[in-house]
């Protein structure tokens, strides 16, 4: 039967005759024939021909043909590698659409279009391989799993409020000793109580998957007992990747997947799925022939000025061509359908300058940027771009559109280098702390268009980054060539796996301090999976292909005290950013007097307990105060009344020495109690100011100020906020305890220390009495 040229896929329903059957529809543009291939439970392959293409979408219905009946293509055309025609009828092809996929690539000869091994390498891409394929490659399968997730509640958490936790499917589930083990590394896995429980103690609102589209493993890996562990090699942008099925690989990963999204909505966590739209796994010239490139080489990717080869601005070989119509549809289709289909509520785009490119370069108005953001179901998700390329042009990191959200990098370079004691530039470390309105400060776009983080899959893990100034890859088999050598770590004294005490100690204090940075800056922090608990690769920063110890998260490490206290810290800076608006600020701040005290929302001090002028920027200090307002920080409650919430004094400490730094006097503050000091053991802690769970009371601020970091501007400014102004006993107050305005207090070397501030104190004689928290600042 004809069939349909829409949907695209195998769509199983009725046909004409009212007879169940699937209808198989494929975009081959420029090809001359295309055969549909139905494989039986034994392997046995019956070829059908689609002969009435309309619109170059080749189509036909079969009856009889039922969900779990596994598929593919044979396409055929020219063969003139030298104009980019790569149509071999020998291959057969994954259907893009596949909603499941069942099998594997075989390390074979067979799977490429050419022949592999001929004699003459200048030519070896040039000669067509007529071997068949079939048996060496996986299959699509029919799939018939339709869900209106009519009861399913999509948290919808809005983007001040989210904090991101990267993970690994397979890497988080692995070796939890609460997850049964049939179930470990798989979508079930995530979705077990024991997982669960994990993510809503920590406090965490979206998991960001690891790549799930499916996809394939390099040969040069296989060949040497590796895998690609990540995941970024996509061949299938509508089905789950089967490995990760505990249930089966004949459509059953469909059903699981979508299981595992209900549990995580039900947790109250989003579900963000980090997908592969600007490569495939289909290599360079001389790679395999999978799918695209059997259906139509030159419709979907862009082909270099040879033909022959690819434009690579992905550096894996090729790159898809998303300015073409069909690839958009590609795109677009899959988005959607893992939207209302699978239930996942936003993606991060890998390298997305490459999909934003167009014949002038990487263009903020090419055509994948105007299909989202006229998309009626894309542009209410969320919506993360790695704002880079490898191709020319390709950093532009601040310059994707409104809707978006960006990995800044900027923030992670920026921190490490503060904390490590490299000379800072306090300009930057004072965007980074109040959302980065450098970069984000024009368009109508706002802080959460910046996604913080320190460390992410790729990089050092938090404990390796204090603990390593080198890489150590050798396990990759690389002879070192991969994985950056622009770490910014410290060891602390001793590269890798050490005894002394001191260092040890010192590297729990680094960790303290830059989770402490990410988790109270303005912006929308990211974890990875792991760091909370001192997860460590040995020194490895490219584990892509390590799918065993190195790249799997070992939960026997919370049985150390000093490891469970790491994970106890991140739950209660969570719970205290949670607490306080504050610290999540919707917009920018303005540098303007605010509230009945006209105090700015944000300043900026120095240990002096004076305001930084203009040149204290420019200095090699090494500690630095931020005053955050919580008087008036522009936003509406529920009831569209002003949310206000308390103050607080923020000290970031990265000299090696202890500093005196005096607590700023009135008009900023009447008293002050610690809430938070990294050099302490344990985590936020104060008897009043909020929620913090687990025995501390919690606190916050925010930052920015005219002409400054924090500041919204229009194209930036050469400053950070607050440089003006001016403002005791020595002595630093104990935990919780209070401390009077204008007093010197000792900052411990290395360290963060969070105070919670109120406006005025009852005094007795010379003795500090109750401070007044009823009136915050």
């Amino acid at each position: 039967m004809p069939g349909s040229p829409l949907p695209l896929g195998a769509t199983f329903g009725t046909g004409p005759d009212g007879r169940p059957g699937t209808n198989f529809a494929l975009w081959a543009g420029g090809a001359d024939s295309v055969e549909l291939c139905l494989f039986d439970e034994e392997g046995a392959e019956t070829r059908a021909p689609l002969t009435e293409p309309t619109d170059e979408v080749w189509h036909g219905f079969v009856p009889g043909v039922l969900p779990g009946r596994r598929y593919g293509y044979r396409v055929g055309g020219r063969w003139d590698p030298w104009s980019g025609a790569r149509w071999n009828p020998a291959k057969l092809l994954l259907d893009p659409y596949a909603r499941a996929v069942d099998g594997d690539f075989a390390l074979a000869p067979e799977v490429y279009g050419h022949i592999r091994h001929w004699p003459d390498p200048a030519a070896a891409d040039t000669v067509r391989d007529d071997r068949d394929s079939a048996p060496y490659v996986p299959k699509g399968v029919v799939v018939h799993d339709e869900d209106d997730w009519a009861d399913d509640h999509r948290p919808r958490t809005p983007w001040p409020d989210t904090v991101i936790y990267e993970l690994h499917i397979r890497g988080f589930t692995r070796l939890h000793p609460g997850i049964p083990p049939e179930l470990r590394g798989t979508y079930a896995g995530l979705a077990h109580p024991a997982a669960l429980a994990h993510l809503t103690r920590l406090g965490v609102t979206a998991v960001e998957l690891l790549p799930v589209h499916q996809f394939a493993h390099e040969e040069h890996l296989e060949r040497r007992g590796l895998r690609n562990y990540w995941g970024y090699n996509s061949i299938g942008w509508f089905a789950p990747h089967a490995a990760y099925s505990a249930s089966g690989t004949r459509g059953q990963q469909v059903g699981e997947f979508k299981r595992m999204v209900r549990a995580l909505h039900a947790a109250g966590i989003e579900v963000i799925l980090d997908v592969v739209y600007n490569h495939t796994a289909e290599g360079g010239r001389c790679g395999p022939t999978l799918s695209l490139r059997g259906i139509d080489n030159r419709g979907y990717y862009r082909l270099a000025d040879d033909p022959r080869g690819y434009t690579d601005h992905t550096g894996c070989g090729n790159t898809l061509d998303a300015g073409r119509p069909q690839v958009l549809r590609l795109i677009a289709d899959s988005l959607r359908y893992w939207v209302t289909e699978m239930g996942v509520d936003g993606f991060r785009f890998d390298l997305a300058a490459a999909l934003a490119r167009s014949a002038r370069g990487v263009d903020m108005l090419s055509p994948f940027l105007a299909v989202i953001a006229q998309d009626p179901v894309l542009r209410r998700v969320k919506l993360i771009a790695e704002p880079w390329d490898v191709g020319p042009d390709g950093y532009r990191v601040g310059a994707f559109p409104p809707l978006w959200t960006e990995w800044n990098d900027k923030f992670r370079d920026t921190v490490r280098d503060f904390w490590r004691g490299a000379v800072p530039d306090l300009r930057d470390l004072g965007y980074r702390l109040t959302g980065s309105s450098d970069l984000y400060g024009w368009g109508g776009r706002r802080p959460y268009a910046s996604v913080n983080y320190v460390t992410a899959h790729d990089g050092f893990t938090l404990r390796d980054l204090v603990s390593h100034n080198t890489k150590h890859n050798a396990a990759n088999g690389e002879d070192g060539r991969d994985g950056t050598d622009d770490n910014r770590s410290w060891n602390c004294g001793a590269e890798g796996d050490c005894a002394d005490p001191r260092v040890l100690a010192l590297r729990l204090r680094q960790i303290r301090n830059l989770l402490a940075t990410l988790l109270l800056s303005t912006g929308v922090p990211m974890l990875v999976a792991g760091d909370e608990m001192g997860r460590t690769q040995g020194g490895n920063n490219n584990a892509y292909c390590q799918d065993n110890e190195i790249g799997w998260v070992d939960w026997s490490l919370l049985d150390e005290p000093h490891w469970a206290a790491v994970r106890d810290l991140v739950t209660r800076l969570i719970a205290l950013r949670r607490a306080h608006p504050v610290l999540r600020r919707a917009g920018f701040f303005s540098g303007r007097g605010l509230g009945a005290r006209g105090l700015r929302d944000v300043a900026w001090f120095g240990p002096d307990g004076r305001e930084m002028a203009d040149g204290d920027w420019y200095g090699t200090a090494l500690t630095l105060g931020v005053f955050l307002s919580g008087s008036d920080i522009r936003q509406r409650d529920a009831r569209g009344g002003p949310v206000t919430d308390d103050s607080f004094l923020l000290i970031l400490h990265a000299d090696h020495r202890p500093a005196e730094f005096r607590l700023p006097g009135a008009p900023w503050a009447g008293a002050y109690e610690v809430v938070l000091d990294t050099a302490e053991e344990g985590s936020p802690r104060g008897g009043s100011g909020g929620g913090g769970g687990g025995g501390g009371g919690d606190s916050s601020g925010a930052a920015g100020t005219s002409g400054s970091p924090g500041a919204a501007t229009a194209g930036g400014t050469s400053r950070p906020p607050g440089a003006s102004g001016t403002s005791g006993a020595s002595g630093s107050p104990g935990p919780g305890a209070a401390a009077g305005a204008g007093e010197t207090v000792t900052v411990a070397a290395r360290s963060v220390r969070l105070y919670r501030v109120c406006a005025a104190q009852r005094a007795s004689g010379n003795r500090l009495d109750a401070p007044d928290w009823s009136s915050p600042i």
